[in-house]
């Protein structure tokens, strides 16, 4: 008889065996960020995560890069007084975030920074792209995105992640790129991101949430799967040198999908309304918080994902290395 049990009957076996782990390299760990010094702000609704000021935010990556943490995604937080249409301090010589980039650079040489590419933590719509007339228009937005890519490349950054949605952006903040010396500034794309109710927190995190109207008319649709394979072909035609999911445990199917037809490694998002869910379960004694966090880590890696990025990094990190 074949007995597919012999193979779980202890630990050491079931170790041998195991089709699939969660490594510490495959993390991207989000780190929101502001301008100040000696400062650490709580999320109410991301417990264990926090607004760094840069002081601050120095201390917490060297943290991670003793436990093993490689690879970081910058997010900055702008008081709206600095918001306006056009998006003008995501390229401004004062803006912190640049400055930040090549401080975190200047003292972590050997980590990986990845930006991200939108309008909304600068715009006072609070949309990806350039409101005009109510609508957010596609075209207009490209060179926006563009002079913010190069400025962050220049300040020192080694990823570029565009997570605005636009049709065409890849290709053209590439171009942009490779026009002002920077050829070897990667493009991790945000390829297959959809309109979920999952980015709650996140949002309370940058205060980006938009004035008006939804992002609809360019995250996709949660319902479409093929359209995930159109976009994946524009962006790898385009020049992505990495393709992203978001958010990811509600789409492994996509992660699959995007794995399967792609030649370039592909990333997932455990966005934060992923992580909140299992901090609440948790702290309500309803699930078991460590097993939950690598349970769904795993998962997001068994589906196909290269790369996580995820608010679990430093405590799994601290729980499992």
């Amino acid at each position: 008889m074949i007995r597919p049990r012999r193979n779980r009957k202890s630990e050491a076996i079931r170790s041998m065996v195991r089709e699939t782990s969660v490594s510490l390299s495959s993390f991207i760990y989000p780190l929101f960020v502001f301008e100040g010094n000696g400062t650490k702000i709580p999320i109410a609704s991301m417990p264990g995560i926090y607004r760094w000021s840069a002081e601050e935010v120095l201390k917490e990556i060297e943290e991670c890069v003793q436990l093993g943490i490689q690879s970081f995604v910058l997010f900055p937080v702008f008081p709206d007084a600095q918001k306006d249409k056009l998006a003008t301090k995501s390229f401004a010589e004062d803006n912190f975030y640049l400055h930040l980039i090549t401080t975190i650079k200047k003292h972590f040489p050997q980590v990986a920074l990845m930006s991200d590419v939108a309008m909304d933590p600068y715009s006072s719509d609070g949309h990806d792209g350039l409101v005009i007339d109510g609508e957010i228009v596609n075209d207009e937005t490209l060179p926006i995105l563009a002079n913010m890519s190069v400025a962050q490349a220049q300040a020192g950054i080694d990823i570029i992640g565009p997570s605005d949605m636009m049709d065409g952006r890849v290709g053209f903040i590439r171009d942009a790129l490779d026009q002002a010396g920077y050829e070897n500034v990667s493009i991790l794309s945000y390829t297959a991101k959809y309109a979920s109710a999952c980015y709650g927190p996140f949002r309370e995190a940058l205060d980006s949430a938009p004035r008006s109207g939804d992002k609809k008319t360019y995250q996709m649709d949660p319902a479409n799967r093929i359209e995930a394979l159109r976009e994946l072909t524009l962006d790898l035609n385009e020049g992505a040198d990495m393709v992203m999911v978001k958010p990811a445990t509600l789409y492994l199917d996509i992660i699959r999908e995007i794995k399967d037809h792609s030649d370039v490694p592909v990333a997932a998002y455990n966005v934060s309304g992923e992580y909140a869910m299992v901090k609440a379960a948790a702290q309500n004694g309803w699930l078991d918080n460590d097993r939950m966090m690598h349970e769904m880590l795993l998962s997001i890696s068994r589906a196909g994902a290269d790369i996580i990025l995820t608010y679990f990094a430093k405590e799994y990190a601290q729980k499992f290395k």
